[in-house]
């Protein structure tokens, strides 16, 4: 697979969760968008809408969604401050998310329960790592929103997002997730989960270029009020020569994309990284990349460095823990040696994907060996 990327020899990059490295052919797409561009004369009215609802039904096949809850989005932020935009949280109502959560997923929930005078709580990291037992724990007749990932960003750490939702809905809590570090490499049973709302970067797991990403809206929210109200979100816009101001919108979730949502650079190469993860199969991405994880967790593990048990993180990220002394000079070595991986938390976080081989968890453990 290393033939489909433009990855020097000497260089192991183990860092899929920070960024994904660009597909060639992604690039070759970006590039000959950027050309489009310059010559606006072969630019129709119809390609404002095209390819925004290929990369949605790319999405939806992938997600197990029906593309018509689908909205295209610039940021995760941009997608939660949707979410928060279209839930209520009375006061004294909770707000969940876990300890150390990514912002995006925290500082909407922070706005919105001060403006409605609601509480959010956080779910503390559990001493024995298993979030989802965690969570259960705390959500209760008081919990008005869930808002969690499905594995932790620092370490892997999975949250059984069945259960939760079971549980969730069981006290009539919104459930609202973060699937950036999770959608286009591990499997999600969306007809048993059912989210409330969904959001996903895909500059990560699925190969697309920074700024664009996807944002999943239940049926119940899709008569909601969008955080800002683009032209092309209303009914007829495809109508360029008879632009009437509307009241209606676009059906679906399609009143929530971003203004100038038919990116004209963004949305091929978004497209080209969809194909591409669709044609491995996400299972069988996962399935090889807990084959790698799990050779670092054994192998690291006689060197004294631990890591979350297989059974409770998913199979793409592992994060090795480290004594603080030892997580800088370790990541140091590592860079040295052109083994590129990130320093969150507490752990050494390594991310593999296709484009690994067996000879990169060898450098990995080897020079890890020399720092422990």
């Amino acid at each position: 697979m290393r033939g489909l990327f433009d990855i020097p020899d000497d260089i192991t990059y183990l860092n899929c969760a920070y960024m994904s490295p660009q597909l060639n052919q992604v690039r070759a797409v970006g590039q000959q968008s950027v050309k489009r561009k310059s010559e606006p004369w072969k630019i129709t009215a119809k390609d404002f809408f095209e390819d925004a609802d290929v990369f949605r039904a790319l999405c939806a096949q992938t997600l197990g969604a029906s593309a018509d809850g689908l909205a295209l989005v610039p940021s995760v932020s941009y997608g939660m401050a949707t979410a928060a935009a279209n839930l209520s949280v009375g006061p004294g109502r909770e707000i969940l998310i876990l300890a150390n959560q990514f912002p995006s997923n925290v500082y909407p929930w922070l706005e919105l329960a001060k403006v409605s005078q609601g509480i959010v709580r956080t779910v503390p990291r559990p001493v024995d790592d298993d979030w989802t037992r965690a969570l259960l724990e705390e959500i209760n007749p008081q919990t008005a929103i869930v808002a969690v990932p499905n594995c932790h960003w620092t370490d892997g750490g999975l949250i059984d997002l069945v259960r939760v939702s079971d549980c969730a809905r069981s006290h009539r809590a919104a459930l609202v997730v973060d699937a950036t570090q999770s959608l286009g490499v591990y499997p999600f049973d969306f007809a048993r989960i059912r989210p409330d709302f969904l959001v996903a970067a895909s500059y990560k797991w699925m190969f697309g270029p920074y700024s664009m990403g996807l944002l999943y809206v239940d049926e119940k929210h899709r008569q909601g009020t969008p955080i800002e109200f683009s032209w092309t979100g209303r009914r007829g816009s495809e109508q360029f020569s008879n632009l009437e101001y509307q009241a209606e919108y676009q059906p679906g979730a399609q009143r929530f994309d971003v203004g100038e949502k038919g990116n004209f650079v963004s949305l091929p190469m978004a497209i080209e990284g969809m194909k591409q993860i669709q044609q491995w199969g996400v299972s069988s991405i996962q399935k090889s990349l807990r084959d790698f994880t799990s050779r670092i967790a054994k192998e690291t593990q006689a060197l004294g460095i631990q890591s979350i048990r297989s059974d409770l993180r998913a199979g793409h990220i592992i994060g090795l823990k480290m004594k603080p002394e030892l997580l800088n000079e370790s990541h140091r070595r590592l860079a040295e040696k052109k083994i590129f991986v990130s320093v969150r938390g507490t752990s050494i976080r390594v991310s593999p994907h296709l484009y690994n081989t067996e000879e990169d968890i060898t450098r990995l453990v080897s020079v890890l060996s020399t720092v422990t």
